[in-house]
């Protein structure tokens, strides 16, 4: 019998803001949008695997406002055309999203297999996961709501378990119950019984089922959600939900508000490469190693060193005579630590998030992203400060004025053009424009390679805030 083509219909869960993999993940850019096994971001990693499997169709993907415009350009540097770009307008985990995003998909067809996945997972396809898939999504049609076990490879702490039971009619198995994350020596009791496995946090289900469980367990989510889609309005390429009718969902996660309460839940086990690299030790096993059992990413020198994850983003680094070690350097900043306590990174990040002198680190990094390029803070000093900006090929920045800052822009690499007032001219390498307080302005880069420039700020006020924007291509008030 052939094959349907796109019968099944992704959901990527792309909203998430964790800081487990500090320094480079940060709430700015989480690590689902960054590059941690190989050429692609993980996000970018999660649509390829979708776009390269016939069963899909186009994939609706579930985030915020914040990273909206990192969701739609990730799609694009690889050419996929994305069904719906869904903006929560506030967090409330789990639960709200996918019900959302299933509201979407179902608008379209009521019935439609829908397949929900986290974005900042690492997954190898193969003849197991083909498998797990198949048997997942006949689960569906036979109305249950199917989650994939993972066949767990040791007593791991960090993550929820599931009891599977009797084998239902459709290869998928009853679920027992959910489990907490355990301790150690409970861990180790559940491998050895064999009937549990790891919660992946990926689900399989039929819409309207799904639906139908909202509506009967927790009502006031389905209400809220619900109104939150009827409400939602189209901003460029992307709906935003209703945010009041947003607001009013609880915040809970889809296990506690769904999965534990139905009488349809099921597991298929499966034994697939999978890791939710949920911290640094779980990216050093993901990846491969040197014979010293080493890895290094970046501008990096190891001697005498083993066991071992060493990552720079910029500056050279260097360690001598250590094992067991994780050092990782940002932009801006350093973290060194024991690669087998590497859980404790995030007990570190809520230290330096309460203190107001370090919680920036834990928010934005020194290069931040916009949907034009973005800029580097080079230096800051009373009343000036330096930038890098760079500028992608086509794009242009709103435009704009300051109250409080003037600004002069130093063309390094590329062509700019540059509006100030009514007058527009071209610069090239080592050309100059100066942009007086209050002065309207635009700056937008014809050519087809990247424009880097240098700019100086000086004014009274030089925050982020001080920007009136008059038109704007990207929506940004």
């Amino acid at each position: 019998m052939a094959m349907e083509m796109g019968r099944i219909t992704p959901i990527v869960l792309a909203g998430g803001t964790g800081t487990r993999l500090w320094p480079m993940s940060r709430s700015a850019r989480p690590k689902q949008f960054l590059t941690l096994s190989g050429e692609h971001s993980l996000f970018q990693d999660t649509l390829l695997r979708l776009a390269s499997d016939p069963r899909y169709g186009a994939p609706i993907v579930v985030t915020n406002e914040d990273y909206r415009f990192v969701v739609a350009e990730q799609a694009s540097e690889l050419g996929l055309q994305l069904a719906a770009i869904v903006l929560e307008p506030v967090a409330r985990n789990t639960a709200p999203a996918i019900l959302a995003a299933v509201l979407v998909a179902s608008q379209d067809q009521p019935d439609a297999i829908v397949h929900v996945l986290p974005s900042d997972h690492k997954i190898g396809v193969d003849a197991a996961y083909v498998t797990a898939l198949d048997q997942a999504e006949a689960g569906a049609k036979a109305g249950s709501l199917v989650t994939f076990g993972i066949a767990p490879t040791e007593p791991a702490t960090g993550f929820g378990y599931i009891e599977a039971g009797e084998d239902t009619k459709s290869g998928a198995r009853a679920v027992v119950r959910f489990v907490e994350k355990p301790d150690a020596e409970r861990a180790q009791e559940m491998i050895e019984a064999g009937s549990y496995f790891w919660n992946s946090g990926m689900f399989v289900f039929a819409a309207d089922v799904f639906i139908a469980e909202c509506e009967a367990l927790t009502p006031e989510l389905a209400s809220a959600v619900g109104s939150a889609v009827d409400r939602a309005t189209q901003d460029l390429d992307f709906l935003r939900l209703d945010g009041e009718s947003f607001a009013k969902a609880p915040n809970i996660s889809v296990d506690y508000a769904i999965f534990e309460k139905t009488k349809r839940a099921a597991v298929v086990p499966a034994a697939i490469s999978w890791s939710d690299l949920g911290s640094w030790d779980a990216v050093w096993k993901s990846r491969a190693r040197d014979a010293n059992d080493n890895l290094e990413i970046g501008p990096v020198t190891l001697n005498a060193i083993s066991g071992s994850l060493v990552i720079s983003e910029k500056h050279h680094v260097v360690v001598d005579g250590l094992d067991d070690v994780a050092v990782l350097a940002s932009e801006d900043a350093i973290y060194v630590g024991r690669l087998s306590s590497a859980q404790s990174v995030g007990d570190m990040v809520k230290r330096l998030k309460a203190d107001p002198a370090t919680a920036n680190l834990t928010e934005t990094h020194q290069t931040s992203y916009r949907p034009w390029g973005g800029y580097s803070s080079v230096l800051n000093g009373e009343r000036f400060q330096v930038k890098r900006l760079f500028v992608k090929p086509g794009k242009r920045l709103s435009l704009q004025k300051h109250f409080h800052r003037s600004e002069h822009w130093v063309v390094v690499r590329g062509t700019a053009e540059v509006q100030v007032g009514e007058e527009t001219k071209t610069l090239r390498e080592n050309e100059s424009v100066y942009i007086p307080q209050g002065a309207i302005h635009r700056l937008s880069n014809p050519g087809k390679i990247e424009l880097e420039l240098i700019e100086v700020q000086t004014g009274s006020y030089l925050g982020e805030d001080d920007i009136i924007r008059i038109e704007d291509e990207f929506g940004r008030g």
